[in-house]
């Protein structure tokens, strides 16, 4: 990044990640303006510069009266932008940095090809991320901080931020004035100091309901459903938490294969932070309830629900209570 930033000009930053592609191009814009002082950001659409290709040169390269530096920061679709990143390149004035964030692009877009092999441009693609890493980026904002928190503190940030990696850092901004933490003088954090700051994500009410659906806890699952009413939640959100569960109990059943003590497994699994401390206990039992075929039919029969919700979001909700019915009965049995 710092290469980067001391040789670069235009940053193109794709990739289906886009939480992740806009903390970089922050991180990267911050410490250019450290170089820069105090400087002027301009938001510049990428449906106006497929209108108007040479305003995004004529913008790198103006000066306001007051002699003001400058940052461009686009966000574009595709390559929507393409003639007005190839016309600042023509320009043979070297002009303010311009970052592009195009999340719905690849490197394999005209725009990345066409910055890819050139030393003053930077191409990066950010695929979504997996907890590991987010927790991992988490102790990389706090520790500089002034923030120590051990390995499960910054994974519970990272499932409270729903691996926002944006997210995430106003968490550590809001634990450093929470506990008035400094590089000079920091702080150890602890749970109560996250339960009185940190955010609720969507996931942490959709737990209950999927635990007790994939556990067969038929009599809790009218609660359950009643309270996602009333906080007026998603039903595809709660249908992806559903297969997020679903997705990891295929892998831990891969990995257990040949494996006769689902314990001693679970414990290697939590070490190796493939599962979290917390859900240990409800993943060895739903474990216990879906194996083999049946959790392969669990598999399919959430996708159809998938398909039913998507063809009929009138009705959604009663269809996912319905459905989530029928899975309950089937592990319970």
């Amino acid at each position: 990044m710092a290469r980067a930033a001391n040789d670069a000009g235009v940053f193109y930053f794709c990739g289906p990640d886009e939480a992740g592609s806009a903390d970089a191009a922050a991180r990267l814009s911050a410490l250019i303006g450290t170089k820069q002082g105090t400087f002027e950001r301009i938001e510049l659409a990428g449906g106006d510069l497929r209108k108007d290709p040479v305003r995004l040169a004529d913008e790198a390269r103006s000066v306001s009266l007051f002699g003001d530096r400058r940052q461009i920061h686009v966000r574009c679709a595709g390559d929507e932008a393409y003639d007005a990143v190839e016309t600042l390149l023509a320009s043979p004035v070297q002009g303010w940095p311009v970052f592009i964030l195009a999340s719905s692009a690849t490197d394999k877009s005209r725009i990345a090809k066409l910055l890819a092999d050139r030393p003053d441009a930077l191409v990066a693609m950010f695929h979504p991320p997996d907890i590991r890493a987010v927790t991992l980026a988490v102790r990389e904002m706090a520790e500089p901080a002034g923030l120590k928190l051990n390995d499960d503190l910054a994974e519970r940030i990272a499932r409270a931020a729903a691996l926002d990696t944006r997210m995430a850092r106003s968490e550590v901004e809001k634990l450093v004035l929470f506990l008035d933490a400094s590089p000079e003088a920091p702080r150890n954090v602890d749970g109560a100091a996250l339960d009185a700051i940190v955010a609720v994500s969507e996931d942490d009410s959709f737990m209950p309901v999927v635990n007790a659906v994939l556990a067969g806890e038929t009599a809790r699952l009218s609660a359950e459903l009643a309270r996602l009413h009333e906080l007026e939640l998603n039903p595809v959100g709660l249908l992806l938490a559903f297969e997020r569960r679903a997705a990891q109990l295929m892998q831990l059943a891969g990995r257990m294969r040949g494996r006769g003590d689902l314990n001693a497994f679970i414990e290697q699994e939590t070490a190796a932070r493939r599962v979290f401390f917390r859900d240990k206990a409800d993943v060895a039992l739903q474990m216990r309830r879906w194996r083999g075929r049946k959790l392969a039919r669990l598999v399919e029969r959430l996708m159809a629900l998938h398909r039913q919700l998507l063809a009929d979001n009138r009705n959604a909700e009663l269809i996912l209570s319905q459905g989530l019915a029928e899975i309950s009965r089937a592990a319970a049995r």
